[in-house]
Parts: structure tokens; sequence; C-alpha cells
């Protein structure tokens, strides 16, 4: 692969909530499996495992709302780029191609949708697929002393509008590749092509991605604390799969997750943050395995 785009894959723009339209990536057929990308990527970290994926389900691959070549609509009120509204893009894109049902698998920041989607959506989501990060709730508890500092771009990009967009928009391509170089720390996860779609793709989505993680720090907490009051639980097949970062924190991942899916497995996996494209064919295991359980 030499271009930024899943080979064998059809790419299309499809609509989702409130008018916007997701770029997605669409390959295979039989039951639908849906992938959601995390921080700083796009679609196109799933390229090897879509590609596995594809010769038995309808892979379905999109750039969320505000990343890659999706619509990155203003942020207009917190709601915008709620992990709720984010989710219902997902549903209203695989009900367009013509589904109810799927699996639904997200890495880091696709994950808090996939999560989203699960509570809201329960008989939509058949199997959920969770890859290296915490509960929205639990992550801001567990990050205490200097060992947490990893996670500093939370707390920037917290702040109101306004500041973050300005700071991070001055040293765009120097921000987004502190994160590249610290969670790929040999080099060769993925070749420069991509690193540099990667870097190009977020530089130009600034404010969105800012308002995605202001997000996670007010309007999704909130929904997340309420639906933690009120009991909701996770009841369908649930997998975790994740670096051992919580030994360094002092917590138990698994024991967090499964105060959300009391049934969730929990498997740790010997590879960085972008496990996708560093192991695809332990991430594609890990996804097949998810998606036979009953």
């Amino acid at each position: 692969m030499t271009g930024t785009t899943i080979d064998g894959f059809e790419y299309r723009q499809l609509p989702a909530t409130g008018g916007i339209r997701l770029n997605v990536a669409v390959g295979g057929q039989g039951h639908p499996v849906v992938l959601l990308h995390g921080f700083p990527q796009t679609h196109l970290m799933w390229r090897h495992v879509a590609r596995a994926l594809a010769e038995r389900y309808l892979v379905v691959v999109p750039d969320l709302r505000g990343y890659g070549d999706s619509d990155k609509p203003e942020e207009t009120s917190a709601d915008t780029y709620s992990k709720r509204t984010m989710a219902h893009d997902i549903v209203a894109v695989v009900r367009e191609i013509g589904y109810e049902r799927l699996s639904l698998v997200g890495h880091d920041r696709g994950a808090l949708v996939g999560v989203r989607a699960a509570l809201d959506h329960p008989g939509t989501i058949t199997h959920l697929g969770i890859l290296d990060v915490l509960p929205t709730m639990d992550t801001w508890d567990v990050l205490h002393g200097v060992d947490a500092a990893v996670a500093w771009h939370l707390y920037l990009m917290a702040q109101p509008k306004g500041l973050p967009e300005r700071m991070i928009d001055a040293v765009a391509e120097d921000f987004f590749s502190s994160f590249l170089d610290a969670w790929d720390p040999s080099g060769t996860t993925f070749p420069p092509h991509v690193r540099r779609h990667y870097i190009d793709s977020s530089a130009r989505a600034v404010p969105s991605i800012v308002a995605d993680y202001r997000a996670t720090a007010g309007i999704d907490l909130e929904m997340d604390r309420a639906d933690r009051a009120s009991g909701a639980r996770l009841a369908m097949p649930v997998g975790v799969l994740s670096q051992d970062w919580g030994s360094r924190l002092g917590f138990d991942a698994s024991a967090l997750w499964r105060r959300w899916a009391p049934a969730a497995r929990y498997r740790p996996i010997d590879a960085g943050h972008f496990m996708a494209e560093e192991k695809p064919a332990d991430v594609t295991a890990f996804i097949e395995e998810l998606i036979q359980r009953t």
C-alpha cells in the first residue's frame, strides 16, 4: 500500500447526524463490523485489520466526524462533538448501507464512541470491542503523579473554546508529531506516508479535535455519570484489548471496564498504543474471537 486509502475498499460519503456526511470505506460482505479510529489517526489505522476481516465480514471503516475526510461541523454547542452525537453518526451510516445490527470495535477515541453507541443503542450493537482506553469517568480519576504526564493533552483540550485551538494550531506539526513519536518509539509502526497523512489530516482538523476532547471533559462525563447512577450496563459481549499501562498508574483496567460490562473479557497485549498497526494479526484474532461470542 502506498496511498492513503484501504486497498480493495469502496469509498462513500454517507449521511450521518444533522446533515453532515462521513467518509466511509466499505469492503467485504456478511455481518457488519464497524471499526472506529483513535487520535491522532484516521480510518487508515485499520488498513491491515480491515482487509483481513473483509474475508469474512462486511467491514465499515469511517472517519469520525471532525477527522480525516469527514465533515467538520463548527462546535455550536456542547453536543456537537459529544460521543452520543458521534454514536448516532455511526448508527445512521450503517443504516444507510442497509443494516440494523452491527459489531463495533473502537480504538482510543473511537472506543469511547463505541461505548456510548452500545449504551444508547443496545439493540443495534451486537458486540463491542475496546482497544487501549479507559472509561471516561475513570480516566480523570486515575491520572495522578508524574506518570500521568502522558495524558497532558487531555487537560489542554478540556479548556474553554479558543485558547487550546490557537495554541495547538500555532505548532500543529510539532503537536501531532509528538504523539506519534511518544507512542511509536521504534518509529516502525507505520510508514512515512501514513505518518504524514496523520499529521496533515490532524492539522486540518484542530478545532474539531479539540471539541471532541472538550466534550469528554464535559457533556460526555455528565452522560456517563447519569448512566452509572441509573445502573446502566453493557449486556452484549464485550472485549477489551489493552497495554498494561495500569500497572504504572496504579489501577486495574479490567476491573474498571467490568463496572460497565460485568462479563467483559480483558486481554493484555504486548504492543504499543498503535496496536492495530503494530500487531494487526493479534488485533484481528481478538476481533474475530469477540464476534463469535454469543
